[in-house]
């Protein structure tokens, strides 16, 4: 793939070094951190995190001694990634490692069954069709490990422009399953049963779901947000995995655990 053929080479400042500074960008990071916690097996089980770019959510995993393979088709994300592992402790960046290819080309590249833990967080908005993406998903587990997705709420696309006073595309959003995102890029939305149908006809079934982003949308864009990042990831935390919090929110989180 050439430097043109990079999608992010233009959008990786704006995504890694705006988005995932703010508030709303760590919220997001550490929530999902949290379920992860909860679900995937002790360390130093190996994990493979599908389009995950500069590594922001699997640094952390390392960090707790996982062996981390991250696989994203862009170079210019994989950089950051690279960046990044230059900043940690050799112990931690030799348990990272970094694969240019598409999620659907991984399971031919790394081998079918063989990760304790598959991550795909934010990804699978940006895929025409999904079907191919999860299925290449549920394949990289191995039997007893977890598959973790993190998709765009399809149920709450009109939540965002309300929000933003922009009344007219919040009428035209209640029922659309899309939207040029902040980036300017089209990405599509799911739903939590769409999702867990796909995952289950891989033979991987979903555990639980939980809400990414519920209060944190009431803040227009990039704006900063009044609190202590830590009450406000408390308070997201809690919100991800209660009815009705967790249907409102903007990004929704299903893990599923492969039969066997």
């Amino acid at each position: 793939m050439s430097a043109d053929a990079d999608p992010w080479a233009a959008l990786a400042p704006a995504f890694v070094d705006r988005h995932y500074a703010t508030a709303r960008g760590r919220t997001r990071t550490r929530v999902i951190d949290a379920h992860l916690r909860w679900h995937l097996p002790e360390p130093p089980a190996p994990l493979v995190d599908i389009g995950g770019g500069a590594g922001t959510q699997s640094l952390p995993l390392a960090r707790r001694g996982h062996p981390v393979t991250i696989v994203d088709p862009s170079e210019a994300m994989l950089g950051r990634a690279r960046a990044a592992l230059a900043r940690e402790p050799g112990a931690v960046a030799a348990r990272v490692e970094l694969i240019r290819a598409t999620g659907v080309d991984a399971v031919e590249l790394l081998g079918a069954g063989r990760y304790a833990g598959v991550l795909c967080h934010g990804v699978i908005s940006y895929v025409d069709d999904p079907a191919p993406f999860v299925a290449a998903l549920c394949a990289l587990v191995r039997p007893a490990g977890v598959v973790s997705i993190l998709a765009k709420n399809a149920a709450t696309m009109a939540v965002r422009p309300a929000f933003e006073g922009r009344w007219r595309d919040a009428l035209r959003s209640f029922d659309a399953r899309g939207e040029i995102n902040a980036l300017g890029v089209a990405t599509r939305g799911d739903t939590v049963d769409g999702i867990a149908a796909l995952m289950a006809a891989h033979e991987v079934r979903m555990i639980d779901w939980y809400g990414v982003r519920v209060f944190v949308e009431a803040w227009p864009g990039d704006s900063e947000i009044p609190g202590d990042i830590d009450d406000i990831v408390a308070v997201e935390l809690e919100a991800s995995r209660r009815e009705p919090y967790r249907r409102l929110s903007r990004l929704f989180h299903v893990l599923g655990r492969r039969s066997g």
